[in-house]
């Protein structure tokens, strides 16, 4: 299939795109490097550097088998401080482009959406079926995209697939996660093991979970890309479908640091600091639908695996 991969310079979309090319598509990627990387893109891909609300109506009409929609803002506290940035970056770009692929009359398109949708779960593991109840604007935004999507089935024929999911890690070769303001647990501990920063801050250590430390989910980048492979396949005229993407357990902050001590063998201090307003104590995916409909089933589920990948990609991208 000819694909095009928006946001394909950044962390996740990059993984993606070199899944893609090495599945034998052929594969434009856009981005305006706004948050990417030039040197991220794989090789046999060709390069469009851009923003894809202006440049997406050029671009599909050559003629496109399907997209894979990655480009957006994506700092929780920023979308809260500048919420236009978000609504208009994320929102009105992603309507652009569906517009476009409207016109242009490109059939599917597969959404890297976010289990911010959900905001605070009743029930962890987190299903499809739980309400929607975003608690910020980055998950608001998201949440949007999803509705516009399924608009666009219905009326137009799209075919259309969302993955949500929450923290993705490790790498795949040479593409990894480089942020210029990291948020993420994993990268950010592996920060201090080379002495980028001084200590870790745990964020409450009283939550109702096994260690008192609050539990996450953490699924590899390489195993998110190859599900929205498989969602390439599985979407469908006139329908829009929402896989949760997780590891089914999920991982808690002191299980982290513990094993990046021992993946990296560095003592890696950290310091426990009050709780953050609005952190629940466990968000976890249920990816039972993803594996009955899609037959994704994570290939590098153990975290020392994630945390081994992301750290000889931290080194080599270092040079340490």
């Amino acid at each position: 299939m000819k694909l095009l991969v928006t946001g394909g310079a950044g962390y996740v979309g990059s993984v993606c795109a070199a899944r893609l090319v090495e599945a034998g598509h052929e594969v434009v990627v856009v981005d305006d490097l706004s948050t990417g990387h030039a040197d991220a893109v794989p090789e046999g891909c060709r390069f469009v550097e851009g923003d894809v609300s202006e440049v997406a109506g050029s671009l599909l009409g050559e003629g496109f088998d399907g997209v894979l929609h990655f480009a957006a803002k994506s700092l929780v506290g920023e979308s809260m401080q500048d919420p236009a940035k978000y609504w208009h970056g994320n929102v009105v770009t992603s309507l652009r482009l569906l517009e476009a692929m409207r016109e242009h009359g490109t059939p599917r398109l597969v959404f890297s959406s976010t289990a911010a949708t959900y905001g605070e779960p009743d029930e962890v593991p987190i299903a499809e079926t739980a309400p929607p109840r975003p608690t910020n604007t980055y998950g608001a935004t998201k949440l949007a995209i999803d509705m516009a999507m399924a608009s666009y089935a219905a009326s137009h024929g799209l075919a259309a697939v969302s993955l949500r999911y929450f923290n993705v890690a490790g790498a795949h070769g040479r593409f990894g996660e480089r942020h210029a303001v990291e948020t993420h647990l994993i990268p950010i501990v592996l920060q201090v093991a080379l002495g980028q920063r001084e200590q870790v801050q745990i964020y409450g250590d009283d939550w109702p979970t096994e260690d008192g430390t609050c539990v996450r989910d953490y699924i590899h980048v390489t195993d998110l890309a190859d599900a929205h492979l498989l969602a390439l396949d599985r979407a469908k005229p006139g329908e829009h479908v929402v896989y949760n993407l997780g590891n089914g357990t999920g991982f808690s902050v002191k299980q982290v640091i513990d094993t990046c001590r021992e993946v990296t063998g560095h003592p890696i201090p950290a310091a426990v600091a009050p709780r953050r307003e609005g952190d629940p104590a466990a968000l976890v995916a249920s990816s039972e639908r993803a594996r009955l409909e899609l037959g994704w089933t994570p290939q590098r589920p153990d975290l020392a695996d994630i945390v081994g990948d992301a750290w000889a990609f931290t080194r080599q991208a270092l040079r340490v």
